[in-house]
C-alpha cells in the first residue's frame, strides 16, 4: 500500500453528497476513520437563513473537528449571512457549490451555471470572506456545456482566486445542463485529470484537490503526485470501510489500530438509541450501515438483516438484538 505524501492538513476527503453525508453518516464515519476531511450535503444559503429546523439541520457534533459545510446560492448578500450563522457552529471550513447540476438547482441561479459567471462567483467569495475567520473554498468542474476549454478553466480560477479563495476542489469532468440527469452527469463526461493537474503547475500557491472516479486508497495516493489532496464521493458511501485504515497510514506514530466491522456495530448502537429516541428517521440512521460489509463475504446477508429492520419498525431492544445474532453467527 502506497502512503500518502504530507501535502494537505487533510489529504483524503469526503465529498459532499445530497442526501446521503448526512450527520447520522458523519457519526458513523467517524467510527472508521478520524483523519479523513468530511463534508455534509449541500444546503442553500435560503434554508439557513428561514428554515425553522436549522438547529437541528447545522449542530456539529462537539467531537468533530474536520467537517466542512457546503453552501449553495448565487446572491453573495445571501451566502454571507449565511455564512456568518454557518461560523458559529464550529464547522472547519465553508464551501461554494459551483458544480451541482440538476435542474432544480440551476433554476435557483447556481450550482454549476455558477461555472458560466465568474464574477459572481468572486463576489460571493469576497462576501463570505468579509464576515468570517474560516477557510471559503470552491468545488467545481473542469467545463459546462459548450465552455470548456483549459484557458477558460485556469480564467475561472484565476478570477476566483483573487477575490480570496485558494483552495479549489474540481471534479475533473465537465457538465451538461441539459438533456443528461444528475447521474449521468458523474458518468458520461470523461474524466480529464490533466486538466487538474495543471492548474496545480499554473497555480503552486494554490491548494488543488481532485474529485472524480476514484475509488481507493491507493489510486487517491498516486493522485498525491500531482495535487495537493483527493476527494472520495460515491465509493465512500458503497463501501466506507475502505477508509479503515487511513488513520494507521497517515498517522502510525500514534498507533491507531484498524477498527472491526463487528466493533463499529456495536459502537453505532447507543448513538442509534439515542437517536430513535429523540425522534429520528430508522431509515436514515439505518443507510449509512449499508454499504460497511461491502466486498466480503456475508453482505448479502447484511443488507437482507438492515432491510429487515426498516419492514418490521422494530423497537430499539429488538434491534439490538438482531444486530448482535448477526455478529455472533459471523
Amino acid at each position: 500500500m502506497l502512503k500518502p505524501q504530507k501535502k494537505h492538513a487533510h489529504s483524503l476527503m469526503v465529498a459532499p453528497m445530497l442526501g446521503w453525508t448526512t450527520r447520522h453518516y458523519h457519526y458513523f464515519f467517524r467510527l472508521i476513520c478520524k483523519k479523513a476531511q468530511l463534508y455534509t450535503e449541500m444546503f442553500t444559503a435560503q434554508a439557513i437563513l428561514k428554515s425553522p429546523a436549522r438547529e437541528r439541520l447545522l449542530t456539529v457534533d462537539a467531537n468533530e473537528k474536520a467537517l466542512a459545510i457546503q453552501l449553495g446560492g448565487g446572491i453573495a448578500s445571501d451566502l454571507s449571512k449565511a455564512a456568518k450563522i454557518v461560523e458559529s457552529y464550529g464547522y472547519s471550513e465553508i464551501n461554494l457549490n459551483v458544480g451541482c447540476p440538476s435542474e432544480k438547482v440551476q433554476s435557483g441561479g447556481f450550482g454549476v451555471v455558477l461555472l458560466k459567471e465568474p464574477n459572481r462567483v468572486a463576489d460571493a467569495i469576497a462576501a463570505m470572506k468579509a464576515v468570517v475567520r474560516l477557510p471559503v473554498t470552491v468545488k467545481t468542474r473542469i467545463g459546462v456545456d459548450n465552455d470548456e476549454s483549459y484557458d477558460y478553466l485556469a480564467s475561472f480560477i484565476r478570477q476566483v482566486s483573487l477575490a480570496g479563495c485558494d483552495t479549489f476542489i474540481i471534479h475533473a469532468r465537465k457538465a451538461w445542463l441539459h438533456g443528461v440527469s444528475p447521474k449521468e452527469n458523474r458518468e458520461i463526461p470523461p474524466l480529464n485529470y490533466p486538466w487538474v493537474y495543471q492548474i496545480k503547475r499554473d497555480f503552486p500557491h494554490l491548494t488543488i484537490v481532485l474529485n472524480g472516479g476514484i475509488t481507493c486508497l491507493k489510486r487517491a495516493y498516486q493522485q498525491l503526485q500531482h495535487v495537493d489532496a483527493v476527494m472520495i464521493g460515491r465509493a465512500a458511501w458503497y463501501n466506507p470501510y475502505l477508509f479503515a485504515q487511513l488513520d494507521a497510514l497517515i498517522s502510525p506514530q500514534d498507533r491507531f489500530i484498524v477498527p472491526h466491522r463487528f466493533s463499529i456495530i456495536l459502537q453505532y448502537l447507543p448513538y442509534l438509541e439515542k437517536a430513535l429516541k429523540s425522534g429520528e428517521n430508522l431509515a436514515h440512521l439505518i443507510q449509512p450501515l449499508l454499504g460497511l460489509f461491502h466486498g466480503v463475504v456475508g453482505t448479502k446477508q447484511w443488507r437482507q438483516t438492515l432491510s429487515e429492520l426498516l419492514q418490521r419498525r422494530y423497537s430499539f431492544v429488538k434491534i439490538k438484538e438482531t444486530l448482535q445474532e448477526f455478529i455472533s453467527r459471523r
